[in-house]
């Protein structure tokens, strides 16, 4: 929206950050650290901030040789040339990224090859091996640790150490850009408050960090040319940047671009709309992918060597690693024998929970196909094809690794599990400079807007663990420190003076994170935890007068929907039965379940 209108600022400060994941977090700590007031929201409730940084393995891309990276990234955009000045800049973060952990993260970086060495894993982290240079890469990790939001946890203590300079907004998205008709600058930010529109003043720079669209499905339909995807992170990406771009007249760049990951090629169970994907990696899982068991698509036919580990979703095709078109009815098919090799492999907690629940079972190939809504005849087919290439030893379609290869049963029953693509992230968005400014169509910056993280990311075409996060932190310093930068006053244009403008003084702009308070009473105790997937956990523990749990009650939680929270709803009543914290944890929520373990042994030892 242009200032043309007459309208009152609401409040007014030097930065806003749009997005409170790992890129705003940064652009809003090194905003502040450069001496500006800054304004940080997101669309998402307390405790669901941090966008896909949040739900990530928590591995930042890095190396030390920015030569070998260079080269190394070069061969994963081809036959794609990324943009050379934004590219350039983000291997040279990426090859100084130890330094950054060191200065700016405050801990000793972990690398991730190191700690994975001899390992089948390792190929998780250099993913393209064979490539030129690919030794020069390398993710870095806070502390031994995967999965369980080590980073993000440090990124958003950052943000709170500068509470006096950084004011904080929960469930309040940004709706619209001010932008001064004349001069194309950005002035302001609309930002929808507790269901008010208020149009908040913005001196120096607004940053743009509100991730991508992977819960758009009007979006992931034009762009990817798929109905929808199933998200692994974050359900708050919704392609509000896009928009806010597309009002300003900024240059879109990299709209294809997006990454998957999962079992298969990216296939997780399917979910319904609307609810994260619970996946299982193949690299960890390999008894999904081996024996007697295909993947047919929305024909009933075999699409891809199940065998083969992906690439973030990426598999090889005819000299190239694409992810492959997406089948909107995929099913795994598999036999009993298949089915008791899953059912009885041992649970090391990579494994997807209840998995097995999701079993369609039939008697015979033709009544499956029946269930499963596929054409008898074809599914039939594709069986008699698989079991003739098993029995002589060669995948003729699809090259799988002859020892994966195993004959289905004669005699049923047979199962089909139905599979959905997984959606990672997209790296679309505004056309970005090596000083994280957006760009118009002309090539020229938009003054006074920037933008950090997935939205608008440089990656082109093959993707490699960690690319994102590192780019999360690289870019969002960049952006943060440059739109601190004090500018030239802001131009008189519209009819009215916006310097002079008047603020509503009836508005109370103040943080939502203002600190809680949790009363006690006599033999109850508080304690705390920083483990787990959310913001922490507080419980109150009470003791009866023989030292026994009375009670526990979780004073405050922020775990995910889905196996978090179905441990924050037993693990208090089996600590109370069992008079103790120290318990198995819930199947599928271990940092769930650490957590609140962690936070009543906290409650316990201040027993005097």
């Amino acid at each position: 929206m242009t200032n043309d209108q007459k309208f009152q600022w609401d409040a007014v400060y030097d930065v806003a950050v749009l997005g409170f994941g790992g890129a705003g977090a940064t652009a809003a700590r090194f905003a502040a650290d450069s001496g500006a007031k800054v304004l940080l929201v997101d669309s998402a409730p307390e405790g669901h901030e941090g966008g896909n940084t949040r739900y990530s393995g928590q591995m930042v891309g890095a190396g030390t040789d920015y030569e070998g990276l260079k080269n190394y990234h070069e061969h994963l955009a081809a036959p794609l040339k990324p943009d050379k000045a934004t590219f350039d800049t983000f291997v040279e973060g990426m090859a100084n990224m130890g330094d950054y952990f060191k200065k700016y993260l405050d801990v000793e970086p972990v690398s991730m090859k190191k700690l994975l060495a001899g390992t089948p894993s390792t190929a998780y982290v250099t993913e393209y091996p064979e490539m030129p240079d690919a030794d020069s890469y390398d993710a870095y990790l806070v502390h031994e640790g995967v999965d369980d939001a080590a980073l993000w946890k440090i990124l958003r203590q950052k943000v709170l150490d500068r509470s006096d300079q950084i004011d904080v907004w929960y469930a309040s998205p940004a709706k619209h850009l001010i932008q001064d008709s004349a001069t194309k600058t950005v002035i302001g930010v609309q930002i929808e408050r507790d269901h008010v529109l208020r149009n908040i003043k913005v001196q120096n720079g607004v940053v743009l960090a509100v991730g991508g669209f992977e819960n758009n499905k009007e979006m992931i339909q034009s762009f990817l040319q798929s109905p929808y995807l199933s998200p692994i992170g974050t359900l708050y990406n919704k392609g509000d940047g896009i928009k806010m771009l597309e009002e300003v007249n900024a240059q879109l760049w990299n709209m294809r671009s997006f990454e998957s990951l999962g079992q298969f090629h990216g296939l997780s169970v399917r979910q319904a709309e609307g609810k994260r994907s619970t996946y299982a990696l193949n690299v960890f899982w390999q008894e999904s992918s081996s024996g007697s068991v295909v993947v047919v698509g929305d024909d009933g036919t075999r699409y891809f060597n199940e065998a083969e580990m992906n690439r973030h979703g990426h598999i090889y095709n005819h000299g190239n690693w694409v992810v492959p078109l997406n089948q909107e009815r995929p099913y795994m098919i598999f036999d009993q024998q298949k089915y008791d090799e899953l059912k009885n492999e041992p649970d090391d907690g990579l494994k997807v929970p209840g998995f097995l629940d999701h079993a369609i079972k039939a008697e015979t190939i033709t009544e499956l196909a029946q269930k499963i809504n596929k054409d008898p005849a074809t599914i039939k087919n594709t069986i008699t094809e698989f079991n003739f290439m098993a029995q002589q030893g060669k995948d003729y379609a699809f090259h799988r690794d002859p020892a994966t290869l195993r004959e289905f049963s004669a005699d049923g029953p047979y199962y089909a599990i139905a599979l959905r693509q997984n959606m990672l992230n997209t790296q679309g968005g505004g056309r970005r400079d090596e000083h994280s400014q957006v760009l118009d169509p002309d090539g020229e910056p938009i003054p006074h807007l920037y933008e950090a993280g997935e939205l608008g990311a440089p990656f082109v075409n093959k993707y490699t663990t960690g690319g994102n996060v590192a780019d999360c932190l690289i870019s969002g310093k960049i952006a943060g420190e440059n739109a601190a930068a004090a500018k030239q006053a802001l131009p008189v244009s519209g009819g009215q003076d916006l310097n002079e403008a008047t603020i509503n003084d009836n508005f109370d702009a103040k943080s939502d994170e203002a600190g809680d308070q949790y009363p006690t009473a006599d033999n109850q105790y508080l304690g705390y935890s920083n483990q787990g997937m959310g913001d922490g956990v507080v419980v109150r523990t009470t003791v009866k007068d023989d030292g026994k749990i009375e009670n526990i009650e979780i004073l405050k939680q922020t775990e995910s929907d889905d196996y978090g929270l179905k441990a924050v709803k037993e693990l208090p009543q089996k600590m109370i039965a069992a008079n103790t914290y120290d318990i198995d944890a819930v199947s599928g929520a271990s940092q769930t379940s650490k957590a609140i373990k962690e936070a009543v042994k906290d409650s316990l030892d201040k027993i005097k």
